[in-house]
């Protein structure tokens, strides 16, 4: 059978298609393993080639066994004469060709929210009309954002395969997207293309251990084929080839800055990684960490941000802006005058974290007596606090100055007229999930159905397409919220309140809680201080590297020390 879409019958030789993270170099074009092992050497720095196809890899592996690996991926096929259509279409979302600048911008931030390798947006751009790759996104009904994006290979245009096959590759979907299925969506939307383009398969190589992926494509009809990738042995592709760190044990707070202090040499020892406690050493100076809280970080300083009461007192002192509050040991009375002049409040337990305990956005008495008596399960002390309308904005402090802001926003589900509240919520939790390494989700509890209840919704209820619902008030990571980043965009005056604050309570590494009217507006109130804030949270910003400065400056390239010693002398 002669490729679909070529003017030629013959197959290209010791071919590779450059798809702008790096190379996919198709093996079954290469007639030794010399040549072969020569394209791999061609890779260009920060970017990750791909052989594909290779049948016999042991023969590969033996002629340069110091550069190449066998990447751990197992490779699926799709047979595109057997495929059927899903009768049901996407709810809330489309999928599109890629037509713009903005879209390859879009992309690279799912990339990059996905530790992905990143693309030059101009590759993206000059590839828009190219007839061996194909870009598709996801695009949000309501908020015009893209949302997923996949990219397929036509095997036939790029090479001449006599096979008439089709790749699939980069298939991610934004961490934050409410909608369920999109992953889904745009398998479906690239097989039915290029089975209209008369393709016989449709191939794709998956993580051994991506078992939510692995679950999706047999869903679909994928089945295994013996076919293997080999890689070279890059940075980008550490991990891969040098079997488990010591430190994979530990979450993704902890490894972030573990895998950062490893780079540049330093000795990491975990100390007890089901608790987030590792040591570093370089030269004479060994420091102990728990995640982003170290030793550097003074008994005074977080107990400061452990009690609310006292953080609120301390940066309202320096001049920061805070929300009234009151304490719920108040009288009856006083707590329901407070909460009438306030029109609505928080419910907090002074001391926690991760948004335990918390109800927010409360004006009935009774709510806030059951969500005082929830909050002292977390704390003794439980604060009313007046509730704030705006967005929640985390600023992360490293060192008196602001390395990283994002929005953070409560869970969101859409329905699509088939599934149920819980289902919904319990989709989009396995998405956080996935995308948090365990940290994120949605808690099925009392807060998530008095926020349900609001809406005029149930747990077992199946809410009409594209009807979006909130299903949490609070916007903590760990119950299901979602990230922005705004660093590039965030008002002057937001980030001197947060630096204002962090020095009030003379703390090297912090999380500042805003609530803002927007990032961009210098309205604000303070909500709190984290003494131990999640700098994975932030990716791609370089939180884990301005916290690594700061526990050993002498791990700062000269390079960059002078750099930034004749910044501050010109500032």
């Amino acid at each position: 059978m002669a490729p679909h879409g070529d003017e030629t019958d013959q197959m290209k030789s010791e071919y590779a298609l450059d798809c702008g993270w790096g190379r996919l170099v198709f093996a079954q074009t290469f007639e030794t393993a010399q040549p072969l092992i020569a394209a791999l050497r061609g890779e260009q720095p920060d970017q990750r080639d791909i052989a594909i196809y290779v049948r016999n890899p042991h023969v590969l592996l033996a002629n340069a066994p110091q550069e190449l690996f066998l990447d751990p991926s197992h490779t699926y096929r799709l047979d595109l004469s057997r495929y059927r259509p899903s009768r049901r279409g996407p709810t809330g979302y489309f999928i599109r060709r890629l037509t713009s600048q903005a879209d390859a911008e879009a992309i690279n931030r799912i990339y990059a929210a996905r530790s992905m390798v990143p693309v030059p947006p101009e590759f993206f751009w000059s590839q828009r009309d190219a007839r061996a790759i194909t870009y598709f996104v996801a695009e949000d009904n309501e908020t015009g954002e893209v949302i997923g994006t996949v990219t397929g290979v036509d095997h036939g245009h790029a090479f001449g395969d006599p096979e008439n096959g089709s790749s699939l590759w980069c298939l991610a979907v934004d961490p934050a997207a409410r909608h369920p299925g999109i992953g889904e969506t745009l398998v479906r939307r690239l097989a039915e293309y290029f089975a209209t383009r008369g393709a016989a398969f449709l191939d794709l190589s998956v993580l051994h251990d991506n078992d939510q992926a692995i679950a999706l494509y047999e869903k679909l009809g994928f089945e295994r084929v013996a076919f293997f990738s080999v890689k070279r042995k890059n940075p980008i592709n550490e991990t891969l080839f040098t079997g488990p760190e010591p430190d994979e044990a530990l979450n993704p707070y902890a490894r972030i800055i573990t895998h950062e202090a490893r780079r540049r040499g330093i000795h990491v020892e975990v100390v007890d990684a089901e608790g987030g406690f590792f040591r570093l050493t370089h030269g004479g100076r060994s420091i102990l960490c728990r995640e982003s809280l170290s030793e550097l970080t003074t008994a005074v300083a977080m107990s400061i941000c452990d009690d609310k009461t006292v953080t609120r007192r301390i940066v309202s002192a320096a001049g920061v802006r805070v929300p009234e509050q009151l304490s719920a040991d108040a009288s009856p009375d006083e707590i329901a005058e407070f909460v009438a002049r306030a029109g609505r409040v928080v419910v907090k337990p002074a001391r926690g974290e991760q948004g335990r305990g918390i109800s927010v956005g409360l004006s009935a008495n009774d709510d806030v007596d059951a969500a005082i008596k929830a909050a002292r399960t977390v704390s003794d002390v439980v604060l009313l606090e007046e509730y704030i309308e705006g967005e929640d904005l985390r600023l992360i402090v490293i060192n008196f100055r602001v390395v990283a802001a994002a929005v953070r926003r409560p869970p969101v589900i859409v329905g699509d007229g088939t599934r149920t509240v819980r289902e919904l919520i319990e989709r989009q939790s396995r998405r956080r999930s996935a995308a948090t390494g365990g940290e994120s989700r949605i808690p099925l509890d009392a807060e998530t159905e008095r926020t349900l209840a609001e809406a005029g919704y149930g747990l077992d209820d199946t809410p009409p397409a594209e009807t979006s619902i909130a299903v949490r008030k609070t916007a903590n990571l760990h119950t299901g919220g979602t990230i922005h980043d705004v660093t590039d965009i965030v008002n002057p005056t937001l980030v001197n309140a947060a630096i204002k604050a962090a020095r009030a309570i003379d703390i090297p590494v912090t999380g500042i809680d805003l609530m803002v009217k927007s990032p961009q507006s210098a309205d604000y109130a303070f909500i709190e201080a984290n003494e131990r804030p999640g700098l994975a949270n932030h990716e791609p910003q370089p939180t884990a590297e301005r916290f690594v400065d700061l526990l050993f400056p002498l791990s700062v390239p000269q390079a960059v020390r002078q750099s930034v010693r004749q910044s501050g002398e010109r500032g």
